[in-house]
């Protein structure tokens, strides 16, 4: 007989207090997170359950940002009610409209990144969009993230760790690279926006029909890269024309930036951000058992390999190139889990 687990007995002690305490919970899709949704099956929907494990996950930070992105004019779930000591959320449904399920289904490229860039538009542009008491996203938590490719992604190539010179030669360029850096243009950074975080949206105004997802990790900092992060997408390939045509949008309706300053941070932004999400795929293979993500880091690796021009990253360039990172003949290896011994980690397998 299957028992209950712990975590199955907390979900139905939650929902005992709401109107739900008898609802069938249906699993919806995992993402790359801890974080699991349930749909509630109560005849009406409209509500999921979020469970976010306090030990991985931060729903506080959940809570507070979305009710910020509401304060902006912007649409993050509506909370019903919430236990952040146990990591529960009851939050409204947006459905499964995901604008990557749209343009997948053959809606106009243009149509819905033109929305999504009027957002951050609107973002940007807010004067309150800076939430006090957000981290800034300084130098330290980029370097930080920039460290997950020799961490991760070097190992899953090689089958062995990261040798300490090589890693350390990999931290020292970057470092050399943050210091040459002028100040940013800085705002409220979601960190993961893309197509797969936005939902569209019945309402009238043009801002309230796209819901936000998945930003519970935004902090302050350069605003160059969510604008990166849509347009560079880890999972999705996009026209050169239509990367161009929405990043003049963009700067059409932002005058006061500084051009150069923007242009050379969204550069360095693309290549740290494809530096870490290299590391961020590998890990979720090797550690997590989670191999679908391997077939996106080609993608990455291409998107990054054009910034490498940029004068200030060719140090990093001349690395990733010793390193077999940017080679044409580079494969991705499909035996993530032989990696799993040298590196320590335990197979999820066996738990």
């Amino acid at each position: 007989m299957n028992l209950p687990s712990t975590r199955d007995n907390q979900r139905r002690v939650f929902l005992s207090e709401t109107d739900f305490a008898d609802s069938r919970l249906s699993p919806l899709q995992q993402d790359a997170s801890f974080r699991r949704y349930f749909c509630i099956d109560d005849g009406e929907h409209g509500c999921l359950l979020m469970d976010a494990p306090p030990e991985t996950e931060n729903l506080t930070a959940w809570l507070e940002i979305g009710n910020h992105l509401n304060q902006l004019g912007l649409r993050a779930p509506a909370v019903l009610r919430s236990d952040t000591d146990t990591g529960f959320a009851l939050i409204e449904d947006f459905g499964s409209r995901t604008f990557t399920r749209l343009l997948d289904a053959g809606e106009s490229h243009e149509v819905l990144y033109t929305q999504a860039i009027d957002l951050l538009i609107h973002l940007h542009q807010h004067p309150n969009a800076l939430l006090e008491g957000l981290k800034p996203y300084d130098f330290q938590a980029l370097m930080d993230e920039a460290l997950l490719l020799p961490d991760w992604f070097l190992p899953l190539l090689s089958g062995q760790p990261t040798a300490s010179q090589q890693r350390e030669s990999y931290q020292q360029i970057w470092g050399a690279v943050f210091d040459s850096l002028p100040t940013p243009a800085i705002s409220l950074v979601l960190r993961d926006f893309h197509v797969d975080n936005l939902m569209q949206l019945p309402a009238n105004e043009p801002l309230r029909q796209i819901g936000l997802l998945d930003f519970q990790d935004a902090l302050i900092g350069p605003m160059a890269y969510d604008l990166m992060s849509l347009l560079e997408d880890a999972r999705r390939d996009l026209p050169s024309p239509l990367v161009n045509a929405m990043r003049e949008r963009y700067l059409q309706a932002m005058p006061l930036l500084d051009l150069e300053n923007f242009q050379l941070w969204y550069r360095i932004l693309a290549v740290q951000r494809h530096c870490k999400v290299a590391g961020i795929f590998s890990r979720l293979a090797i550690r997590d058992d989670k191999a679908q993500y391997l077939k996106h880091i080609p993608r990455v690796l291409g998107l990054l390999q054009p910034h490498l021009e940029e004068p200030l990253l060719r140090p990093l360039g001349d690395w990733l190139r010793a390193c077999g990172v940017t080679s044409n003949r580079l494969t991705i290896p499909s035996d993530y889990r032989s990696v799993r011994t040298t590196l320590g980690i335990i197979d999820p397998s066996s738990d």
